[in-house]
Formats: C-alpha cells, structure tokens, sequence
C-alpha cells in the first residue's frame, strides 16, 4: 500500500492542478460508480476523421521515425508514427464510420491493464504516475489484469506510440516505444486517453474558430491528418476548446520543413503540452462519469 500511495503523490505535477493531500487521496473504487454513465446512451465517437491509416497492423516504419526523436525535437513523439493522426491503429475489422458510445466505454469506468513491455523500472514509474493522476483526479480506475475479457496490454515494440480509440473489446494494445514514448508521462497519458475514447483536441468540429492550420507548411500525404470530426457525431461534454489539452497536437505537427502547421488564435499559448492532465481534459472525463 505504501508503495502505491508513494506513487500517488509522485503525480502531484499536473499541469496548472491543485495537488491533494494524503488525505484527499482514495484508491479504492467509489460505490457510485456502479451507477455512472461512462458505458451509456451517448453519442457516437467520429472516427471517420482518421483516414485509412487508421486501420491495420503496427509498423517498423513508425518504429523507426520515433527513433530519431530527442526531446528538443518540435514535435511529439506520438507525431512520428503513420498511423491515423500519427498514433491512432484500430484492427482492420473495425467499422469505419464510427462506433456506439455504448459499445466503445469502459463499463463503470473500471479498465483492467497489464503492463507487458520490457521497461525499466524508471520507464515504469512513468507509466504508474500517470494511471496514479487518473485516479487522483478523474472518475477513473484502473486495476491489474486478472482474466478480465476486456483490458489494455501496455506494450513496448519498435512501432511507434499508438493506440485504439475506445473500448474495442479483448485484448488491445497500448504501446510505448522506449524510450521515446516514455520521455513524458504526459505521452502515456495522451495514449491511455485514446484508449479511454478520446481523439485528438485539434480535431474538434469547431477548431478552426481557435487555430490556423498551415496546410503548405504540412507534409505531403499528412493532410488527413488535420480532418475535422464531424459535429454530428462528437461532443467535448460541455468544455470548451482547450489549447492546453495534453490531447493535442504540437505546433509543428507535421511539418515538412520545420515551420508551424498549427498556430493559435490567441497569442501567449502552447500547443501540445505533455507535462499533464489539463483542466480541461480532467473536466471531460469526469463529465462521462456524471
């Protein structure tokens, strides 16, 4: 229990979040979460958006893009790989155009994870402070495998950092190329988020009213990679667009040549931030729970 507890207040560097005390801090599972709504009637999740690269199997190409990144690289490391949006491989077999709420959340919040991967204990301890800030601060809970039909395997292949939008049922991957992938716990909460059933912020229907998107500055063939979701299928449960999601994307995103593809609106911000859990990331998953 200490241990655990150890860990906990580890994750107390959120970005712009007010730490709890020991006091404050509960790892056991609330009774009402039985009676949340995070597995009911929403709305669809939009994974139109995500283009064909979305769908298949990992690959070495991503693998080895990430591995040339630093971290005074400009982008993200999840912004290296080929998949939809840079990070997002769903199976094959999954329908295209977007899967029911009902079938995509984890039911009562509850997602078992095994952590399968060769990390280092360090790697590892990245990876526990970000499930630690989940629970810290978010309805959230995540508990070892233990023969559960559906989970999360974290996984460490030369692939790349990606994962599947949603709940997409038995085992599905989680992977953290190391070392990139784990330069930032930021990072693992980015990719947990996708597997929670969140896209990318910049992706929102109405983002275009908050950035500029750079499309000359784009590499080509990424263009796709800056699609809207459709308003009619997604819903940012009542917060507004959040420049400092750690869901999104950094300034230079890709960029054939090193120069913005997104810019704000509004001046003093950064985009892609991946020192924690926003406000406002921590507001939507919390209104899943309400």
């Amino acid at each position: 229990m200490w241990v655990y507890l150890t860990l906990l207040l580890l994750s107390l560097s959120g970005l712009d979040l007010v730490p709890l005390s020991t006091k404050d801090i509960d790892i056991s599972i609330p009774d009402d979460l039985d009676h949340n709504s995070i597995d009911g009637d929403g709305e669809d999740i939009d994974l139109s958006s995500l283009g064909p690269d979305a769908y298949g199997t990992p690959n070495n190409d991503s693998g080895d893009s990430l591995s040339t990144w630093s971290e005074s690289s400009l982008m993200n490391p999840e912004e290296m790989g080929n998949y939809g949006q840079g990070d997002i491989l769903m199976p094959p077999h999954h329908a295209r155009n977007g899967m029911k709420d009902k079938t995509s959340r984890w039911p009562n919040g509850i997602i078992p994870y095994s952590i399968d991967g060769h990390f280092t204990q360090e790697q590892k301890d990245t990876i526990m402070r970000a499930i630690a800030d989940y629970h810290r601060l978010t309805c959230l809970r995540f508990v070892p495998y233990n023969g559960q039909t559906d989970y999360i395997s974290i996984t460490s292949a030369n692939t790349g950092c990606w994962s599947s939008v949603g709940r997409i049922g038995s085992r599905q991957e989680v992977n953290l190329q190391t070392p990139g992938c784990l330069s930032k716990k930021g990072t693992v909460l980015h990719e947990i988020l996708h597997a929670v059933g969140f896209t990318h912020e910049q992706s929102r229907p109405e983002r275009d009213d908050y950035v500029t998107i750079n499309y000359n500055n784009v590499k080509p063939g990424s263009e796709n990679n800056f699609k809207k979701s459709d308003s009619s299928y997604t819903s940012g449960y009542g917060v507004p667009y959040d420049y400092n999601s750690v869901m999104h994307y950094s300034e230079y995103a890709f960029s054939r040549n090193s120069k913005k593809t997104i810019e704000p609106k509004v001046g003093g911000v950064k985009l892609g931030q991946r020192d924690g859990l926003s406000r406002g990331d921590v507001r939507k998953v919390n209104a899943m729970c309400s």
